[in-house]
C-alpha cells in the first residue's frame, strides 16, 4: 500500500493538517498517512530541508513525501513533483529538496522534476495561501492512485538550491555552524563523523563554552554536564546530559563552532 508522508510548519492548532488528510483520502481512499512533523520552525526551509533528509531514507520504495514550508505561497515560485531514487516529493520548489538532492547525487540516485502546472490533478478552487490543501495534497494522492509523474506537469532540471555551508578544515580541526536545534535542546552541527573520524581527544568551542573530548552516549558523564558526541545522522552534537544544550548556551541555527584537536593533524 502506498504512504504519503506530512511535514509542514503549520502547527496542530488549526487544522490544516486534518484537512490536508481529508483531501488525500477523498481522492486516494486506501492510502496510508505518516505524519514526520508539523513543528517546523514557521517559514524555516534549512531546517525542513534537513528534516527531510532525515526521514525520507527510512520509508519503502514509492513513497510520496508532502512538504509544505511555503513562505512564497501565492508568489510565481514553482510548485514542484519530483522523483528522487525511488521515492517522491510533492512541494514548493524554493530549496526544501537540497539535502536529499545531495544525498541523491552522492549514490548516483535518478532524479527528474516536473512543475505542477496541470490544474486538472489540484483540486476545482485554489487559495493564494493553502496550496498544501489545494495543489499538493490533491498532486500527493493522484500520484499513490498511479497517476505517472510526467503526467502531472512540465519536466524542468534546475530546482532551487540552498547555499549550503560547510565546515572548513583548519590547522588544527574544523570550523563549522550550528545547523539544528532538537525538540531536547540537542545542538547539531555540519561537522560530521566523516571529518572527524571515531571519538578522540579533542576539544568544542561554542557560545564562549569549552567542551574537553568526545563520549559515546549521554549516560557517561553526569546530569547538567554538557558533553559532545556523534547524533544518529552522524552529525557531531553538544548536548547537555538530562538538560536543555540550547537553552543553557544560548545558541541559535548558524552560530559559529570549533573543533580542535589537541595535536595537530
Amino acid at each position: 500500500m502506498t504512504c504519503i508522508t506530512l511535514t509542514t510548519d503549520f502547527g496542530i492548532k488549526d487544522g490544516n493538517v486534518g484537512v490536508m488528510k481529508g483531501v488525500i483520502w477523498s481522492i486516494a481512499p486506501g492510502v496510508q498517512i505518516a505524519d514526520i512533523s508539523h513543528l517546523i520552525t514557521p517559514q524555516n526551509i534549512p531546517e525542513a530541508s534537513l528534516i527531510l533528509l532525515r526521514s525520507a531514507p527510512y520509508f519503502p520504495p514509492g513513497t510520496i513525501h508532502v512538504v509544505v514550508v511555503d513562505p512564497g505561497v501565492g508568489t510565481d515560485r514553482r510548485p514542484m513533483a519530483a522523483r528522487l531514487g525511488s521515492q517522491y516529493f510533492v512541494g514548493p520548489d524554493n530549496g526544501i529538496l537540497t539535502m536529499w538532492l545531495e544525498r541523491a547525487a552522492a549514490q548516483n540516485q535518478a532524479t527528474s522534476f516536473v512543475h505542477l502546472n496541470r490544474p486538472e490533478y489540484w483540486l476545482a478552487e485554489v487559495s493564494h495561501v493553502f496550496h498544501g490543501r489545494d495543489i499538493f495534497a490533491p498532486v500527493a494522492a493522484h500520484l499513490a492512485r498511479g497517476v505517472p509523474l510526467d503526467n502531472l506537469g512540465a519536466p524542468f532540471s534546475d530546482p532551487v538550491l540552498l547555499p549550503l555551508p560547510q565546515p572548513l578544515r583548519t590547522e588544527s580541526g574544523y570550523t563549522g555552524q550550528v545547523i539544528h536545534i532538537d525538540h531536547f535542546g540537542n545542538i547539531s552541527t555540519n561537522i560530521r563523523q566523516e571529518h572527524l573520524g571515531q571519538p578522540r581527544q579533542l576539544r568544542v568551542r561554542l557560545a564562549g563554552h569549552e567542551i574537553e573530548g568526545m563520549v559515546r552516549t549521554f549516560g557517561e558523564r553526569p546530569p547538567g554536564e554538557l558533553v559532545a558526541l556523534y547524533g544518529s545522522t552522524g552529525n557531531l552534537i553538544i548536548s547537555m546530559v538530562n538538560g536543555n544544550a540550547a537553552q543553557r548556551l544560548g545558541v541559535q541555527p548558524g552560530d559559529s563552532v570549533e573543533v580542535e584537536f589537541y595535536l595537530p593533524f
